[in-house]
């Protein structure tokens, strides 16, 4: 069997991002950019100018919870936390939190098809929510030509299939939704330059999709750039 592709990359544009920000989500949607920051005592949901980097409107948690990754849904915004077994949703225009659920496992990434929520756990398996009540419809396990790939972090739906940071990595997984099988890599490996790290500068994290203008965002965790880039095969 064929390996999966493996995709490089071009930096279209380079935008400022807070570097204080620890990135756990990104969604861009209708001009718009959100984020969800984590860490205990620091965690946070955010709109931000994609243009400057600067911080529109911010919503802290409160100082027990540690924030993971969000997703919109309808006039919603749904943040996820790490090891709170708790699930936030707010109204997407005031940030006023709406309810609280409990989540039955580690809340890691989260987006959605259209018609469910997809949530990962830090393992090999994607699970399907029902976006009203959070029940789990479904699940999936990801496998690259038959192996398992764990670690699965922040997700982003793209044109019809998963994009998965794989954490503590520079690479992205394409999966397909159906069967769970990676149909591609992309590498980001030196996406970040050496000028700009830091010696607090963390992993690659946050993936956001522009569906109109079909542009892909990435960042890291306490990065200060966010990147607009455009995948290249590999010769």
């Amino acid at each position: 069997m064929a390996a999966a592709p493996v995709y490089g990359y071009r930096i279209v544009n380079s935008y400022p991002h807070d570097p204080g920000a620890f990135t756990q989500g990104l969604v861009y949607l209708e001009g718009v950019l959100y984020e969800g920051t984590g860490l205990q005592g620091s965690s946070s949901l955010r709109r931000v100018d994609l243009e400057s980097g600067r911080v529109e409107q911010l919503q802290r948690l409160a100082g027990t919870l540690f924030g993971e990754g969000i997703a919109a849904w309808g006039d919603k915004l749904i943040q996820l936390t790490y090891r709170n077994r708790l699930l936030l949703v707010y109204d997407r225009a005031s940030f006023r939190l709406l309810a609280t659920h409990p989540y039955p496992r580690e809340g890691w990434g989260i987006t959605h098809d259209g018609q469910r929520l997809i949530v990962s756990d830090g393992t090999s398996v994607l699970r399907f929510l029902d976006p009203q009540t959070f029940a789990e419809s479904g699940r999936v396990a990801i496998h690259d030509r038959g192996r398992p790939v764990e670690r699965l972090n922040e997700l982003e739906f793209v044109e019809g299939e998963i994009f998965a940071n794989v954490w503590q990595t520079d690479r992205i997984a394409r999966i397909d939704p159906q069967t769970g099988e990676v149909t591609g890599w992309i590498d980001l490996a030196g996406l970040l330059p050496p000028a700009l790290r830091r010696g607090n500068t963390d992993v690659l994290n946050g993936i956001a999709y522009d569906a109109k203008g079909r542009r892909l965002f990435v960042t890291g965790k306490l990065w200060p750039a966010l990147f607009e880039i455009e995948l290249l095969p590999r010769p």
